[in-house]
């Protein structure tokens, strides 16, 4: 009888699991869908100035990432259930209302619904996989990187094929892009509600500043976090700034995006089952942001002209993030208190926001200079994320 019963225990954990990693594929699908062709649609298709739309996407940003702490504790107080329905709903009405939106208040505030929706799904979902990342590593031996790379590769495998629908749908115009998103999350809210376990809703512990702030160990882990970050949002930054000086035009620069998702698809869980058995999650994060040093420093060296320096930074960013990601996600739970997980991920995502957004116009402003002195600036950023990354934790 009590074997029968651990037997089902393993199998809907087993189930929950697998849920969770489609849901990260579905998620970047309808997401990635969309995002791509917002800016063309603002300025092109309603007529927004340039300043405007930045306004636009920041205001985007700042509603998902600053957000991501209030969805944590929502998450923890009332279970990833609720957070992920509730979350996947509002995404529903924000594209929907992106796609009828032709005025720029009407505009914001769709895309402010939008990102505040993932700010309440997003860390639930990570929270939650996290748990059964560390459950399984508890049960089975099994290193909870692996799960979490899974779940990587599941989001970046959405993020290659979300484009694409986008793409193919774009010249019906930007309404019937807006209205497959919204589709999407209508199908991801509909097989959360048949197929997610919901849980008893517990009272976690408060936690105010001082406790954040107390968790010296947890900071340290958001400043690296967050120096990896840094260097991948250079993606979308430097990486076209380097492209249009090397080869006078971005047309490379989709390939590349393509580049960086086939190689996270095709090496992430392979590299996670290796990281798990040889390195700790601490140890992975450093090795990541390693990687990222020389993934920077590299095309220093290289000629400045031609695909060469661009095409290493992306082959080497994206294998320092396959190790840097899951390792940053598996420590969180030996440095905080379990029954806030959520809200401990969302901060890490909220604070690790906001150093990207303090570091973008110093970077902006080296990406215009461009040439070595770009590259070997931005590789001290990791190189100090690696001195960062704790080394004691709570287990």
């Amino acid at each position: 009888m009590g074997r029968a019963v651990v037997e089902r225990g393993v199998v809907r954990a087993d189930a929950l699991a697998r849920l969770l990693v489609g849901t990260q594929f579905a998620f970047n699908v309808g997401f990635y869908a969309v995002l791509p062709h917002l800016a063309a649609h603002l300025s092109g298709g309603l007529g927004l100035a340039g300043w405007l739309v930045g306004v636009v996407l920041g205001l985007r940003t700042f509603s998902q990432q600053g957000m991501f702490v209030v969805g944590g504790a929502l998450a923890d107080r009332f279970g990833p259930r609720p957070a992920v329905l509730v979350g996947c709903a509002l995404r529903v009405l924000g594209f929907g209302w992106l796609a009828f939106a032709s005025g720029t208040a009407s505009v914001i505030g769709a895309v402010l619904l939008i990102g505040f929706a993932a700010a309440l799904f997003s860390p639930a979902v990570e929270s939650e996989v996290a748990r059964q990342a560390l459950e399984r590593e508890q049960r089975t031996g099994e290193p909870r990187t692996k799960l979490l790379g899974t779940f990587h590769a599941g989001g970046q495998a959405g993020a290659l094929i979300g484009p694409v629908l986008g793409a193919v749908l774009l010249g019906q115009g930007f309404r019937a892009v807006a209205l497959a998103g919204a589709a999407v999350f209508v199908v991801i809210l509909v097989g959360h509600w048949f197929l997610m376990p919901g849980r008893e809703p517990v009272t976690p512990p408060p936690l105010t500043f001082r406790g954040v702030a107390g968790n010296r160990a947890f900071l340290l882990l958001c400043l690296a976090y967050g120096g990896y970050l840094v260097i991948y949002n250079q993606m979308y930054l430097a990486l076209p700034a380097e492209l249009e000086r090397a080869t006078g035009g971005q047309a490379a620069l989709g390939w590349l995006f393509a580049l960086s998702s086939v190689i996270v698809v095709a090496l992430q869980v392979p590299l996670s089952k290796w990281a798990g058995r040889a390195l700790t999650p601490a140890a992975a994060l450093r090795w990541g942001l390693g990687v990222l040093v020389v993934g920077c420093a590299l095309p220093a060296l290289l000629p400045a002209t031609g695909l060469a320096g661009s095409v290493v930074f992306v082959v080497l960013l994206t294998g320092g993030q396959m190790l840097a990601a899951p390792a940053a996600r598996a420590l969180v739970p030996d440095l905080v208190d379990e029954r806030l997980l959520g809200t401990f991920m969302g901060a890490m995502s909220s604070l690790s926001g906001l150093l990207v957004l303090a570091t973008s116009a110093p970077l902006g402003a080296v990406a215009e200079a461009g040439g070595a002195a770009m590259w070997l600036g931005m590789a001290v950023i990791p190189l100090v994320g690696v001195l960062l990354v704790p080394r004691a934790a709570r287990t």
